[in-house]
């Protein structure tokens, strides 16, 4: 909440730099597959791309309307994926450093958004209740699941088909994508 991203040594618990540049506090990080590069996404709407290296900021994507509460990134490294409290999700080109589109189709707060590793996949979990997996190649929602309240996270696991994903009332869901020739037209928890 204090707008600041600290790096630390966690061999050492000792912290080695902040990063400062957000006006708001910071709701998500990733790293880059590379490990150069650390993205943030924050309530002051924006997402940070900033150099490990140069202990600095790279650059800023803007688009969203409201907070950005989470962050993923492709497995490649090439694409961001951000989902706002704007119940929106956007996929930006990293190298180009601008939005390639917008995905709609939740009815509230986006909470939590996770890239399928060697997929075109990404889950989606909302205050809707619903926990969304989009294709990104069609951009389209290819399979539902709907909790009894607000889903706040969502995580898959390192088979790709296995998802976990945790509701406001405290219950968590472990859901298994099937029809593996296309990762999933079902979600069964």
């Amino acid at each position: 909440k204090d707008k600041t991203i600290k790096v630390w040594d966690v061999i050492n618990c000792q912290q080695l730099f902040t990063f400062k540049g957000h006006t708001d506090e910071v709701n998500s990080l990733i790293s880059t597959p590379d490990g150069k590069h650390i993205v943030s996404g924050s309530k002051d709407k924006t997402i940070k791309v900033w150099n490990l290296e140069k202990r600095k900021e790279v650059f800023t994507l803007t688009g969203h309307e409201d907070s950005v509460n989470s962050v993923a990134i492709t497995k490649d490294g090439k694409r961001l994926i951000s989902a706002s409290f704007d119940k929106t999700i956007k996929v930006w080109n990293l190298e180009k450093r601008k939005e390639v589109f917008t995905l709609t189709g939740h009815g509230d707060s986006v909470n939590s958004i996770v890239a399928i590793p060697n997929s075109n996949l990404v889950i989606s979990a909302s205050s809707d209740n619903t926990l969304k997996l989009w294709d990104l190649s069609q951009k389209e929602v290819i399979a539902n699941f709907t909790g009894e309240s607000g889903i706040n996270c969502c995580a898959v696991a390192p088979d790709g088909l296995t998802i976990a994903a945790g509701e406001v009332s405290g219950k968590v869901h472990f859901l298994r994508l099937e029809n593996s020739s296309g990762l999933g037209s079902e979600c069964n928890g």
